[in-house]
């Protein structure tokens, strides 16, 4: 996870509890702001004093609620919802269809052109079954769509340096991205009973989601998984207990747990090489599943400031392929996906990665 500054909490966060706010939310007690109060969407779901004033930070940003709020009234007004361009920076409206050269005709060939799901010979393909699957998360990311005019990335999204107020405020309460079915189930699948070592796990949203997928046959047991974080970052809502207050690489030295666990990245912050030497150290406990979260284009958001992770792969892990990659779903002005890279056993003579 991205680092978000230290400071001190207004409330007892002790007394969230995840279980019963993803009780509420099946019961559909909870559901995202129709109305577009967001404001008070997250006061009373999370439990905040009315005149609430925590300053949400990320990165040098700093926004209160109400703040979040008044952005989201000026809706569009001053270009806060000036996600897609031309060539010539002019500001490009979403279409109601996808017609060639239209904007959702860019998105759908982005996606398209970064898509490589899973061989059948993997054994990895979710089923595509209907599945009771609660997860706020996604829901308030369908809504944030809709509201900020947002219908997913395409090529110029790399360059786009803005955000909206509102996500600070998301990252605060569940994390810097978004799990989505298919990437939890694809996780579970690829640990084939490893354990799913995250580090820089954050809030844990991710190790509390995968905690929550259930085991398809009766042999299989539910995902084991370490919440692993430094503890550099202040979070308002926490999701597990029991994380374990360490560094990636140190964790990884003393345990030596790398062999039989898959190594999760979620959004891994681009300073102090902070992604370089978790994988490193996974190498040298002799890993061989590596799964990220992050960025598909070399907007610097993740991982690494000039390239993609696979970019980085190619030249830096030899020996090692590419399993799938799936996008994830992507707030307004990210490009975001999921990641699956194995250790070949032939030593890459024959497969690496590609990116």
């Amino acid at each position: 996870m991205p680092t978000i500054p230290n400071k001190p909490q207004t409330e007892d966060s002790t007394t969230f509890s995840p279980d019963a706010y993803f009780e509420a939310w099946s019961k559909d007690e909870y559901t995202p702001p129709y109305d577009n109060d967001f404001r008070k969407f997250i006061i009373k779901t999370f439990g905040l004093p009315f005149r609430d004033d925590y300053g949400y930070m990320a990165q040098s940003a700093e926004v209160t609620l109400l703040q979040a709020q008044t952005y989201v009234e000026w809706g569009a007004q001053g270009n806060l919802h000036a996600w897609y361009r031309d060539d010539e920076g002019v500001v490009v409206t979403l279409a109601s269809n996808a017609k060639k050269g239209s904007v959702r005709a860019d998105i759908a060939k982005h996606l398209l052109a970064h898509y490589r799901p899973a061989l059948p010979s993997s054994k990895l393909a979710v089923s595509k079954t209907a599945k009771q699957h609660t997860n706020p998360y996604f829901d308030l990311w369908a809504w944030s769509c809709q509201n900020l005019e947002w219908a997913g990335p395409e090529q110029g999204t790399a360059k786009i340096k803005i955000s909206h107020a509102m996500l600070p405020v998301l990252y605060h309460h569940f994390g810097c991205i978004c799990p989505s079915y298919e990437a939890l189930e694809t996780i579970r699948l690829v640990a084939k009973g490893r354990r799913v070592l995250d580090l820089g796990s954050g809030n844990g949203y991710w190790t509390y989601m995968l905690r929550r997928m259930e085991p398809v046959g009766k042999k299989e047991k539910k995902v084991e998984v370490v919440a692993v974080d430094n503890g550099m970052s202040e979070w308002r809502t926490v999701w597990v207990g029991d994380t374990v207050e360490m560094g990636g690489e140190e964790w990884l030295g003393k345990h030596g747990g790398g062999r039989e666990a898959v190594l999760l990245l979620v959004y891994p912050m681009v300073g102090g090489e902070f992604t370089s030497k978790m994988i490193g150290a996974y190498r040298e406990c002799k890993g061989t599943t590596i799964v990220c979260a992050g960025t598909q284009n070399a907007s610097g958001f993740t991982g690494f400031a000039k390239e993609t992770i696979a970019e980085w792969m190619v030249r830096e892990m030899p020996g090692w392929k590419r399993v799938l990659q799936i996008p994830l779903p992507s707030f307004a002005g990210k490009d975001e996906a999921l990641f699956v890279f194995e250790k070949t056993e032939n030593g890459g003579k024959e497969e690496s990665v590609t990116a």
